[in-house]
């Protein structure tokens, strides 16, 4: 096998899309001045803004917080961890505690929030019920979770959100809303889209970086990997759609790549006309697409059929 492409080192990862091959040192740089260069291309974080990145305490928002605090620890830029703790017995206590160790070693300040401090349900707790739920478990989730990053990140003095999703959860996206039918939806995932009606952006800083680069990165750079995964996380048709694309990769390397491309031509035609038309929600002021926003719609359910579970039955039942 050839050496490094770029230093003729002993080679460590060769890039099957593209043919590069790369030596431990090489990789890991390419990791960073790829991520550098994608933060440029789309204008992600200005100069001196300050950032919180998601950190859900995986593999790619781990790295991701490595790499931004390197990035910016000297430009001036304020850089914040802020997770979320969804109330998942068994699964999270590991994940915030890499985070914490991660934010400790790179001196970075590192904010939690709860599922319980901010809604009054943890995650199981709202999951919790016999019958159809309006979303798959990972959608409900989510709903919460953007709305707890977006409080963590406010609280923190934070501009903008930078959260770890790679190029494979990115064209998972795509292909879901083309399956769900929801192109009016594309034009939300350009990149250079912002939203005035809402307080901080949301950059993707690893969209051009494959999931596994990320993960070997993370190998690499001494991350500390989960030993479990969420118990929710095979439900919906995200699950499907990945398992689809990584054989359709691996029978044909460089699929993946293209597709992104192919995704941003597509995307950039919807992002003028794209722009949501929000009202302020009925119960929590935040912007909405109707009269009650998405979170406020899900909780009042929560909180229902926790009543409902609290309440003796009819039938003389505890």
């Amino acid at each position: 096998m050839a050496g490094c492409s770029v230093c003729g080192g002993k080679p460590f990862y060769t890039r099957r899309y593209s043919g590069e091959v790369l030596c431990a040192s090489c990789f890991d740089v390419s990791i960073v001045e790829k991520t550098r260069r994608t933060i440029s291309k789309y204008k992600m974080i200005g100069p001196q803004e300050n950032v919180a990145v998601a950190v859900s305490g995986g593999k790619d928002s781990l790295s991701l917080l490595k790499v931004l605090a390197g990035l910016y620890a000297s430009r001036g830029n304020g850089i914040v961890a802020v997770s979320v703790d969804e109330g998942v017995a068994g699964y999270r206590e590991e994940a915030l505690s890499h985070a914490r160790s991660l934010a400790s070693e790179l001196g970075v300040k590192h904010l939690v929030v709860s599922y319980k401090e901010m809604f009054g349900f943890s995650l199981d707790e709202a999951l919790d019920w016999e019958g159809e739920r309006e979303a798959s478990s990972c959608s409900f989730c989510g709903v919460f979770r953007r709305r707890a990053i977006d409080e963590a990140a406010q609280r923190a003095g934070a501009s903008v959100v930078a959260t770890a999703h790679n190029l494979d959860d990115f064209v998972q996206t795509f292909m879901m809303n083309l399956m769900h039918g929801d192109v009016t939806r594309l034009g939300w995932l350009d990149p250079s889209h912002t939203d005035a009606s809402f307080p901080l952006r949301r950059v993707k800083p690893f969209m051009e970086l494959y999931e596994e680069e990320v993960a070997l990165y993370a190998h690499q750079a001494g991350v500390s990997l989960q030993s479990v995964s969420c118990p929710y996380m095979h439900e919906g048709l995200r699950s499907e759609v990945r398992d689809y694309l990584n054989i359709m990769e691996a029978n044909h390397p460089g699929l993946k790549n293209v597709l992104l491309r192919s995704s941003l031509d597509v995307i950039s035609h919807y992002a003028v006309n794209s722009e949501k038309h929000s009202v302020p929600c009925a119960k929590c002021g935040r912007p909405s697409s109707s009269g009650l926003c998405s979170v406020c719609r899900m909780k009042a359910t929560v909180e229902e059929h926790v009543k409902s579970r609290a309440e003796p039955s009819a039938f003389g039942g505890g």
